[in-house]
């Protein structure tokens, strides 16, 4: 792995509140800090882990962007997610203590490294991490749903909506604008995400362009009609 190991600690991360559980007493506080002792610094382009890796630990977004994807029979890469700061990556690997995906940095990033075997027996001694632990994999499986009615029952336009609706809202319960929004990941990863050709992605960009929903630069995008964004995905939820 091409990373820069540095110590760091829970208690004065500014991000605790997106990763971690509230309400940890400070003798907890201090246990976990202990736990998740250490942040990788991860290059742009380079894997955080990959697929057949044995799994040890899950990671904690502290900055930057990452896509996880898979390999298919025919050497394709398909893009299964994209993830930002305060989220969690590696949750594949629990099942079969091996990685399942490729998980590749599309920005220079920096991860905290959450041994799972001591995150797991610290969870068993404080039910507050337990339920937060939990609450993460039913996230997960809640966005897996949220993919799959994607791929399976809407139009091009639907589902570029819905994902430029999905990643501003994440992006704002970080402290970022609600209407704009620098694309970490190309136009092809996005149609790989979303089933869609990368001709269709671009046509679709063109397309709400033109009725002036939102305004793109390169991989700068402004959204200036959430609302038309959100009659896209469903016709009655704007009156």
């Amino acid at each position: 792995m091409d990373a820069q190991t540095i110590k760091v600690a829970c208690s004065s991360c500014n991000l605790r509140e997106l990763c971690l559980p509230m309400g940890l007493n400070p003798d907890e506080m201090e246990k976990l800090d202990k736990v998740i002792s250490k942040r990788h610094r991860i290059k742009r382009g380079t894997a955080l882990f990959s697929v057949g890796d044995k799994f040890t630990s899950l990671f904690a977004v502290r900055s930057g962007f990452f896509k996880t994807c898979v390999t298919t029979p025919d050497g394709r890469d398909q893009v299964t997610g994209f993830q930002m700061t305060g989220e969690i990556i590696g949750l594949d690997g629990i099942v079969s203590d091996h990685h399942s995906c490729n998980a590749v940095a599309l920005e220079d990033a920096e991860v905290c490294v959450m041994p799972f075997d001591q995150v797991e027996e610290l969870s068993r001694e404080f039910t507050t991490l337990q339920h937060h632990v939990h609450k993460i994999m039913s996230r997960e499986i809640v966005r897996d749903h949220g993919v799959m009615l994607l791929l399976g029952s809407m139009r091009a336009d639907e589902r570029l909506a819905a994902f430029l609706l999905n990643l501003v809202q994440r992006l704002h319960a970080r402290g970022f604008s609600q209407s704009e929004l620098v694309l970490r990941m190309t136009r092809e990863e996005i149609g790989s995400y979303l089933g869609m050709k990368l001709e269709t992605v671009s046509r679709t960009f063109s397309k709400f362009m033109e009725d002036g929903i939102i305004d793109v630069k390169q991989r700068y995008v402004q959204i200036k009609d959430t609302d038309g964004l959100r009659r896209i995905v469903n016709p009655q939820s704007c009156g």
